[in-house]
């Protein structure tokens, strides 16, 4: 087994009992339906522990990107905790949203258009990256296969 990324740890506190008590909880949960979201698992597959090396650590980070790339200019349904005047507070917001998406609708446009960019520059250098390795890889096992039969 290899050694974890990091590790966290102070002098009289049992991390791994309380880790072992957090998975139990998660466990039951799970068992009980409240983790049936996929995010959930996914988040559990991907957390930094289990990263073991650098590129999984890029590839999970380089999915993130993608799933985060564009902000989301849609409307949203407007909910009022008070209950005094709940219907007019909630058609105030409703105007004011739609003043503030008026004015803000194209600066998300650019950003998302941004992101786009800067996700597929991020995306091109790493499969750019990943194919001079390889490459050079391939040249070492070459050159190492000469000297071998030398």
């Amino acid at each position: 087994m290899t050694d974890p990324l990091f590790q966290i740890g102070a002098s009289g506190i049992d991390t791994s009992r309380i880790v072992a008590d957090i998975q139990a909880s998660v466990a039951e949960k799970m068992k009980n339906g409240l983790y049936a979201d996929a995010r959930i698992a996914r988040a559990e597959r991907t957390n930094i522990s289990n990263l073991k090396n650098e590129e999984d650590f890029l590839t999970f980070y380089l999915e993130c990107l993608r799933d985060a790339v564009a902000v989301d200019i849609n409307d949203f349904e407007i909910h009022e905790r008070r209950a005094l005047f709940s219907s007019l507070l909630i058609s105030l917001k409703k105007l004011i949203w739609k003043m503030l998406k008026f004015y803000t609708y194209r600066l998300w446009s650019q950003q998302n258009q941004t992101n786009t960019l800067l996700l597929s520059a991020v995306e091109s250098l790493e499969d750019r990256y990943c194919d001079k390795i390889n490459k050079l890889e391939e040249r070492i096992t070459k050159l190492e296969q000469k000297d071998i039969r030398k």
